[in-house]
């Protein structure tokens, strides 16, 4: 599953990068934890990988 290397920075709205690496034959699965941090504001988050398949709230 893909996982984007840089995501907006909530905080501050800087470019946050991602500090977690994919295993390398299988990617990234749902469940599976990517942390990003801003280098701006210093702000870390940890996010969790959803299924692509599951139904939207």
């Amino acid at each position: 599953m893909e996982v984007p290397e840089i995501i907006t920075c909530v905080e501050c709205g800087a470019a946050a990068g991602r500090l977690t690496t994919p295993p390398p034959d299988e990617g990234f699965s749902p469940g599976d934890v990517v942390a990003f941090v801003c280098p701006d504001c210093g702000q870390r988050f940890d996010l969790v990988v959803e299924d692509d398949l599951a139904d939207p709230i």
